[in-house]
């Protein structure tokens, strides 16, 4: 039996959605509140029981790296002034026991591509494929991760995150067609990247939750650019289908699209209505807002 340790982060997308926010800086370290996107999805991660962290990046995702490393001028600063509960926060950003990895994305070729670049540091391991745009909240249980995890180890197949879409949507996801079971699961029969409504198989749409087995590395080496001239991790999720099981999970939680504004801003609004130390004042405030 094999347990999922390792989490992949493709990070090395330009975020021009968030433009000019993010002409310097990562959209991946956009904050929701007082953490970055990307802590969230490292925080996931971590309490799925993953203990190695890969990120995909680019050449202009520096800052990413750094937020995770030792800051050592802050870190003696803050302890100079006795600070303790903000040198604890910086401290603990990561736990000891868990390890972050580092690797170019040299051309930013699709989701596919991105996942491929991380073959030689996963090694022949399932791991899981975590995209930081999508904030996936459950506040009454375990995360989205933990729960695909759970039935990882159960079932021991490739495991899809999936969110039933309005059917207008369905061009704006992979969306997967299949026999749905107990538990929120479907047993996948096809996969079709972004469809239009009348061609698409179902509204329940694949988002930013992957649980992979190693076998979909030698796919994505054989699979022809597709949608936008990029290679599709939802293509080579469909040539997977021919050699084993995959699973389709509807979880449990509340997912924000960061990728876009709105959505990022509804995160914003609702993280901080929930934040031990602002939610309160906060909520007053916008009880009071004339708009």
């Amino acid at each position: 039996m094999q347990y999922v340790r390792k989490a992949v982060f493709p990070v090395a997308g330009m975020g021009t959605r968030f433009l000019p926010a993010t002409k310097a800086s990562p959209k991946e370290m956009l904050p929701v509140v007082d953490k970055p996107l990307i802590q969230y999805a490292a925080e996931e991660a971590v309490a799925a029981g993953c203990d190695e962290l890969i990120f995909i990046t680019g050449r202009t995702k520096r800052a990413i790296a750094d937020h995770f490393d030792k800051a050592y001028e802050l870190e003696s600063e803050l302890a100079l002034k006795n600070k303790t509960r903000m040198l604890e926060m910086v401290q603990g950003i990561i736990p000891a026991h868990v390890t972050t990895v580092y690797t170019r994305q040299n051309e930013t070729l699709g989701l596919g591509h991105a996942v491929l670049c991380a073959k030689k540091l996963v090694g022949d391991e399932p791991f899981a494929v975590i995209l930081a745009d999508d904030m996936i909240q459950n506040l009454d249980g375990s995360s989205c991760l933990e729960q695909m995890v759970e039935l990882y180890n159960e079932r021991q197949s490739s495991v899809l995150g999936l969110e039933a879409v309005p059917p207008e949507l369905t061009s704006r996801y992979g969306i997967v067609g299949g026999k749905r079971g107990e538990g929120g699961t479907t047993a996948v029969q096809e996969i079709v990247e972004k469809p239009k409504p009348s061609e698409a198989p179902s509204n329940l749409a694949v988002v930013g939750r992957y649980i992979l087995t190693p076998r979909i590395f030698d796919l994505l080496e054989t699979t022809e650019r597709g949608s936008g001239g990029e290679i599709q991790l939802t293509d080579a999720i469909a040539k997977l289908l021919d050699y084993e099981t995959v699973l389709g999970y509807e979880f449990d939680g509340k997912r924000f699209d960061c990728g876009d504004k709105l959505g990022y801003l509804k995160a914003t609004v609702e993280y901080g209505l929930q934040h031990p130390e602002l939610k309160n004042v906060f909520a007053e405030y916008l009880a009071n807002l004339n708009v």
